[in-house]
């Protein structure tokens, strides 16, 4: 218990100098918030990815979440953290990543498969800030999404983006924890990828940071 103590102390440290890091790299080099805010979400996020083998129980993470949560909710109106609250947009995401991460860890821990968390934060971690990124920053051959007759914030360029990503991503990491590479392999990621997809195209005001990994854990329980 001791050593996972220390791990957790280690890991909270290590997140606050990532932090740390992002908000220097704001205010020295002049970056858009929109872009320091998605460097620490993919950092983060990653950083997270090896939970279900170093905690053996959700309550170190559940401390971990809730110290980063409070954080953020104490800098939102101050001089702090700019980095991460600097954007033009409403946007609950960043409080709602904690709370995304523990409920991804927690059913990985409760259903006893590790691999429930780790494919959620990888897509999590990298599909979501490349769709922004991309559907944020290009404009030709880009626009936003219409369907029935309803305009999303989303962007064609940026849920492409998302779906690409996650699909390449649920292929590899299902190919090295089957250790095969069949049919289901390729209807698990596909299924993976666009389910995950729409949960980020409905998503609303960074809702997606919970949306996401629910999404992949569900469809992982039911065709895994």
């Amino acid at each position: 218990m001791d050593n996972i103590l220390l791990l957790a102390f280690f890991y909270l440290i290590g997140i606050s100098l990532l932090l740390l890091f992002n908000e220097m790299n704001y205010r020295r080099l002049n970056l858009k918030g929109e872009v320091t805010r998605k460097f620490a979400h993919l950092t983060a996020t990653l950083a997270t990815v090896p939970f279900p083998y170093i905690f053996d129980s959700p309550w170190y993470v559940l401390a971990l979440a809730v110290l980063f949560f409070l954080a953020l909710l104490i800098t939102q109106h101050s001089k702090y953290l700019k980095s991460i609250h600097d954007i033009q947009r409403k946007s609950i995401g960043s409080y709602l990543l904690p709370l995304g991460i523990f409920l991804s860890f927690y059913l990985s821990w409760h259903f006893e498969h590790k691999f429930l968390h780790i494919l959620a934060m990888l897509i999590l971690a990298i599909s979501d800030p490349a769709a922004a990124l991309l559907g944020l920053n290009v404009e030709k051959f880009n626009g936003q999404i219409k369907l029935i007759g309803h305009r999303f914030d989303k962007t064609w360029l940026g849920s492409a983006a998302f779906f690409s990503s996650s699909l390449i991503i649920s292929l590899i990491a299902l190919y090295f924890n089957r250790e095969l590479f069949d049919i289901k392999t390729f209807y698990v990621a596909l299924s993976v990828a666009l389910v995950s997809t729409l949960a980020e195209l409905f998503s609303w005001r960074g809702s997606d940071n919970l949306t996401i990994p629910l999404s992949v854990i569900l469809v992982l329980l039911w065709l895994l």
